[in-house]
């Protein structure tokens, strides 16, 4: 049997999980949040099924982007996507400042766009309320629904989901999520302007990785939570810059209890980042190019420790976003100070050599038959010839192996379909 496009997608492990097909179409396909695999798409039976993942595939930046339609003025914007403008700062509002993962901008941004009537919705991701290593797409009007998604989420999430209620709705919105995220968003507003109308400003946040349910299971144990708890909460940053690692949990007499928390490296370096999807391995945009602002960690001036105040990295990458940034610090939202172009570079190197290992990756999968994104517009041979020899060979090698090991050739199937 044919594969239509989205399936064939997933199964060659090329799905991001954004949800923008499922959002578009909701009547056709779903989500489905598998252990192993994450968040995938699900397309039902059916000739009207069919036809609608065909639409679909057209709003997929995980089967492909094109990055030569970003400007691209000089080697900054050709490394990084477009710089128009960056600072580093934080929310001049403590609460949000202090619950946020590194100084709290985004929501600050995202609150900003609701107080100045830009829009009268903010799209994101929030823990579930039945569940909360699950995370769920929702769309915020106040203060209070954006405070409920503050701080990082290292889980899988479709926030491009809330394309079908943005869509349905006559509401201008703003839109929050991973670089992958955006991208697809960015793809669904080229190609409607009634949506993009209706999605004024989109603010994607620094991602090295979803990790999946199984590693959140690894976390809950290391946070000593019996399996058996009701979890309430599941903390992965924030209270603090980066925070700590913290759950919440009712035990069988309905007693509260504060698990044990873990630094955030750890957290992520020793538990969480293994279980990243492959398809996060080979991703080219980890900052957000086709985002009009895009937030993360300066880690060129490290916090002192792990609930130091937050401080964020601030990139325009349109002029649309950068008139929004300045306005919000000039309403005094935000407490900024302009940083260079180079920003990103200086405060994420460990990105340069992730974007090297790229091309080498993608070149093994190819030899073995695999899929690869169709990417376009960026020179990912020459971020692999700038590394060293020991990750050259890393990135084949280590590749090739990984492959042969996981036996990656093979179709994803998702639980549950």
């Amino acid at each position: 049997m044919t594969l239509d496009p989205i399936t064939r997608t997933v199964a060659c492990n090329l799905c991001t999980g954004c949800g923008a097909c499922a959002g578009a179409f909701p009547d056709f396909i779903r989500m489905v949040e598998d252990p192993l695999n994450g968040r995938r798409p699900v397309v039902e039976d059916g000739a009207d099924a069919q036809a609608a993942a065909m639409q679909a595939a057209s709003l997929c930046a995980g089967a492909g982007a094109d990055y030569g339609t970003l400007p691209q003025s000089d080697a900054i914007d050709r490394d990084w996507g477009p710089v128009l403008a960056a600072w580093q700062g934080h929310a001049s509002d403590d609460e949000i400042r202090h619950r946020g993962s590194s100084g709290g901008a985004v929501t600050a941004l995202a609150l900003f766009a609701l107080q100045s009537e830009l829009v009268e919705g903010v799209a994101h991701v929030a823990a579930r309320t039945d569940d909360p290593r699950l995370n769920e797409a929702v769309i915020s009007h106040d203060r209070a629904g954006l405070l409920r998604g503050a701080g990082s989420r290292y889980a899988q999430a479709s926030p491009a989901e809330a394309l079908g209620p943005i869509a349905a709705g006559d509401a201008a919105v703003a839109f929050i999520g991973k670089p992958c995220d955006v991208a697809s968003v960015a793809k669904a507003r080229a190609a409607d302007p009634a949506l993009a109308a209706k999605i004024p400003l989109t603010i994607a946040i620094f991602c090295a990785g979803a990790p999946n349910l199984n590693a959140t299971t690894r976390l809950l144990d290391r946070l000593e939570v019996p399996r058996d708890a009701a979890l309430t909460d599941l903390r992965y940053r924030g209270s603090g810059w980066p925070g700590l690692m913290q759950a919440r949990w009712r035990d069988a007499d309905g007693v509260e209890h504060t698990s044990k928390g873990i630094p955030y490296g750890e957290g992520w370096g020793n538990i969480l980042q293994a279980d990243r999807r492959w398809r996060c391995r080979i991703c080219t945009d980890h900052t957000g190019a086709f985002a009009d602002i895009a937030v993360g960690d300066p880690w060129h001036t490290p916090p002192a420790g792990h609930e130091d105040a937050g401080r964020s990295l601030i990139v325009a990458r349109t002029p649309r976003g950068r008139a929004f940034v300045e306005a919000a610090i000039a309403a005094g939202v935000l407490e900024a100070a302009p940083e260079g172009r180079d920003a990103i570079a200086r405060a994420q190197p460990n990105l340069a050599t992730t974007q090297g290992a790229v091309w080498a990756r993608r070149l093994m999968m190819r030899l073995t038959g695999m899929a690869v994104p169709a990417d376009r517009g960026q020179p990912l041979f020459r971020f692999w010839l700038g590394l060293g020899a020991r990750a050259k060979v890393s990135s084949t090698a280590g590749t090739l192996r990984r492959i042969l090991r996981a036996r990656l050739w093979r179709a994803v199937t998702i639980r549950g379909a």
